[in-house]
């Protein structure tokens, strides 16, 4: 990401959604070393991309 990308460059539904798979990831996480959170880190980063486009007019 860009280093002048910052979480204000997110609507409020984005912020929302990154809250929760940030919550999510951690509860899997609390389950252990093998548990797998790829998809969840997969969605954050799609929600983050889609910001970044419409902040940088792509």
């Amino acid at each position: 990401m860009a280093d002048d990308f910052r979480f204000k460059d997110f609507t409020t539904g984005e912020k929302t959604r990154i809250v929760l798979l940030a919550a999510r990831m951690g509860w899997r996480g609390m389950a252990g070393p093998e548990v797998d959170i790829s998809d969840l880190k997969r969605k954050a980063e799609r929600i983050e991309k889609t910001a970044e486009r419409r902040k940088n007019g792509k």
